[in-house]
């Protein structure tokens, strides 16, 4: 299926989702869930599956599994209890090979000067996004929950003195390769803008598993600051690569799925299609 049918399909099982996820302790069947978005049981079937790779009833499983862990009472427990359920995979997001490198000082200071940054407004199965990148890779990516100007607008005053100049035959390119599927293995290289510490809690969620989840007291101790829940809650809000450094992947401590700067059903959905993927 290519990008754009993909997107079209991610709005009908946003909408699916968000009834999982809302009445997954009814064990919602096909029909009522079918009913919910306005679509016949045989086209929500179809649609779901090719969007997230496993039918809604699987999905509701997936639901239904993570609900049920109770490991966030122990850090360790929930690395543990994911992996039993088979909601940890062995490979890094996307079996894609992400590294990153924060921007000096002085690159910051001088505000993108002399630099070229392409942008593109791109297609993803998560909806549209925003997308920019330099010669040394990937600077900004945002899922459009606003218009799409005030994202661009955004991006082109993170860096005032930068050349930018729209590319959306590489935006494409880009878009094809951190969402194919199959995986296209290939390296992907982001470039962090943020403080120290920000770039730290961003560092330790590049380097998790696709499926693993974890509480923001988990990603304090991650990056070896027990005490920085809350500095971690900041640093995730001030994320501007969104997906490819997960903060989706990022939950309340109580287990429940926290809100998120895209909308907490497309959180929802990247859980999903990463879990798809592990299945």
């Amino acid at each position: 299926m290519n990008k754009p049918e993909l997107h079209r399909h991610y709005s009908v099982v946003e909408q699916a989702i968000s009834f999982i996820t809302k009445y997954f302790d009814r064990q919602p069947t096909l029909a009522e869930i079918a009913q919910a978005v306005s679509m016949s049981e045989h086209h929500l079937q179809r649609v779901f599956s090719e969007w997230a790779g496993i039918s809604p009833k699987r999905f509701l499983q997936l639901i239904t599994k993570q609900a049920a862990m109770d490991a966030l009472k122990d850090t360790q427990n929930l690395i543990e209890a994911s992996e039993k359920v088979g909601l940890s995979g062995a490979g890094r997001l996307h079996d894609l090979m992400v590294s990153c490198e924060g921007m000096t000082p002085g690159e910051v200071k001088s505000a993108g000067d002399g630099v070229l940054i392409d942008y593109a407004v791109i297609t993803t199965p998560f909806g549209e996004a925003v997308l920019g990148w330099t010669q040394r890779g990937i600077c900004y990516l945002q899922f459009v929950s606003q218009q799409k100007k005030q994202l661009i607008d955004e991006l082109f005053a993170q860096w005032p003195r930068a050349n930018f100049v729209l590319n959306n035959e590489g935006g494409a390119m880009f878009s094809r390769k951190i969402f194919s599927s199959p995986l296209e293995r290939g390296k992907i290289h982001l470039i962090l803008k943020g403080t120290n510490f920000q770039i730290k809690v961003w560092e330790a969620l590049i380097n998790t598993h696709t499926s693993q989840q974890l509480s923001y007291s988990q990603v304090s101790q991650l990056i070896n600051s027990p005490r920085a829940s809350r500095a971690v809650g900041t640093a995730l809000a001030n994320n501007t690569i969104g997906y490819l450094i997960p903060c989706h992947r990022v939950i309340k401590n109580n287990g429940n799925i926290g809100n998120y700067r895209w909308g907490v059903e497309r959180k929802i959905a990247m859980l999903a299609w990463e879990n798809s993927r592990n299945c």
